[in-house]
């Protein structure tokens, strides 16, 4: 008997312990508690090494505005930076000064007024753009994936990479140690021999030992010579070509941008590899002065442990928040935070037009549950669901009336709004908002409306796994 008293005692350290440190995030906490029942030892250790360590989240916010405080007053000095209301272009925003305010005390990106921003939906055409921008490379090369693999598309890669670094640019890249697990010792070896500096972003062992494993770097960054800049869903692998059969064609959506946004996305970069690296870099050379050739406002906004604010999350509610006619999502794992989930679903009774594409197929089966736990209580508010048939689609996107649109690394999700590192352009102009909304229509006639009469039928076996998927969802 007395055994099952201190067996006892310690349940009861392990269940407080969470709860103390976790209580400020009840879905997560409930999630820790649900795992702890069910596996009492096992399920502390693993909180232990994977729950959020709030010691080393503050020491990466002190590295990440140490490092950017030594570039701001350069970069604001060279940047045209939007600072009221009035100068956006896009006339709809001049009625929007909270979200204005919102967006511009945010984050440490502002929104800047010379850009030029072209939209590519396929993997195909992005490698096809980024190489050839690589190609034309004279100083540096940044490359940052979450994955990157050493497959046909990782060799095309590569070998641009290792003949620019012959003829003497400087190659910088970074990929992140668990999307990049898989990455072979030899490839990395090559691009090493040819001068190439890389660098794991918390590899999966030191991360443990470290306690940071939860953290992952989600970002796709390619930075050019300081002046063009590539952001987006697509990582570097055979998969984003439609390669894997499991999976079919692969519909995504990435962005290359040229002009002063690049200043920041080079500004991220430069973090990233200050926390990946250890080395700490603010060469004015990297930020060269370019000559404008667009008028487009884009913002380029960063969420992560580095960063003091959830900005992307807090602007998608925001956004969806001040929407008059609609909201357009597209996301391929929807796991809204309790604030989200509240907007859209009061957005919907408002009678703004939410409409949100999700995979049909999905390479995740847990995430996939959890995401189809959300669609029933949100169908009765009026939101309306669209699974996509023709393939897998992977983009990120949020249209909110002709107001702004999103495009970036961050899925709708609890990981990318509060664990990951993630990074989402915002657009304000129309031509880009259009071309979106385009792209979308166009998705949508491949998609499969989701029906509540239909979908409330659905058998009793998958609703309970959509109800324990949905509990464990603050942790997938």
């Amino acid at each position: 008997m007395l055994w099952l008293v201190f067996a006892l005692i310690a349940f009861i350290f392990q269940s407080a312990t969470i709860l103390i440190l976790e209580f400020r995030n009840p879905s997560k906490t409930v999630a820790w508690l649900f795992i702890l029942f069910c596996f009492p030892i096992i399920g502390f250790v693993l909180y232990y090494f994977v729950a959020q360590d709030y010691k080393k989240r503050k020491n990466l916010r002190r590295r990440g505005t140490r490092l950017f405080q030594e570039m701001k007053g350069r970069l604001w000095r060279q940047a045209e930076i939007v600072e009221s209301v009035q100068e956006m272009h896009n006339p709809e925003f001049h009625h929007q000064e909270r979200l204005f305010n919102l967006l511009t005390h945010l984050s440490e990106s502002p929104i800047t007024g010379c850009n030029r921003t072209k939209v590519l939906t396929n993997g195909e055409d992005t490698y096809d753009a980024i190489l050839s921008e690589m190609e034309n490379a004279k100083d540096h090369i940044h490359i940052e994936y979450y994955i990157f693999r050493s497959d046909e598309v990782g060799r095309r890669f590569k070998e641009v990479m290792i003949r620019k670094a012959r003829e003497g640019v400087k190659i910088r890249m970074i990929c992140d140690g668990l999307g990049s697990y898989y990455l072979k010792n030899e490839f990395i070896n090559e691009l090493k021999e040819a001068g190439i500096q890389f660098y794991f972003f918390l590899p999966p062992l030191i991360a443990t030992i470290d306690r940071r494993v939860n953290y992952r770097n989600h970002r796709k960054i390619v930075v050019i010579d300081g002046t063009i800049g590539f952001l987006g869903g697509i990582n570097v692998g055979e998969d984003y070509l439609g390669l894997y059969p499991k999976l079919g064609e692969w519909r995504d959506t990435h962005l290359q941008i040229e002009g002063d946004s690049i200043y920041f996305l080079q500004n991220t970069f430069l973090t990233d590899w200050r926390l990946a690296s250890g080395e700490r870099i603010s060469d004015p050379a990297l930020f060269p002065e370019h000559h404008c050739t667009g008028n487009e406002q884009v913002q380029i906004l960063t969420s992560g442990p580095d960063q003091h604010w959830d900005a992307i999350q807090e602007m998608c509610f925001e956004a969806i928040a001040v929407a008059k006619k609609r909201v357009w999502i597209t996301s391929p794992y929807f796991i809204p935070d309790p604030s989200v989930y509240t907007a859209l679903k009061t957005a919907a009774v408002s009678g703004v037009e939410v409409k949100i594409i999700i995979p049909y197929r999905s390479d995740s089966k847990l995430v996939h549950l959890a995401s189809l736990s959300y669609v029933e209580e949100l169908l009765h508010a009026g939101v309306k669901f669209y699974q996509y048939t023709k393939g897998f689609i992977h983009a990120k996107v949020m249209i909110v009336d002709d107001l702004l649109a999103t495009v970036g690394t961050a899925n709708m999700d609890m990981r990318s709004f509060f664990y990951n590192f993630e990074m989402t352009a915002v657009l304000f102009d129309q031509a880009p908002i259009r071309r979106l909304m385009n792209d979308f229509e166009v998705d949508l006639t491949h998609c499969r409306p989701i029906s509540l009469r239909e979908f409330s039928k659905r058998p009793r076996m998958q609703k309970g796994a959509e109800m324990l998927t949905r509990m464990l969802s603050p942790l997938l």
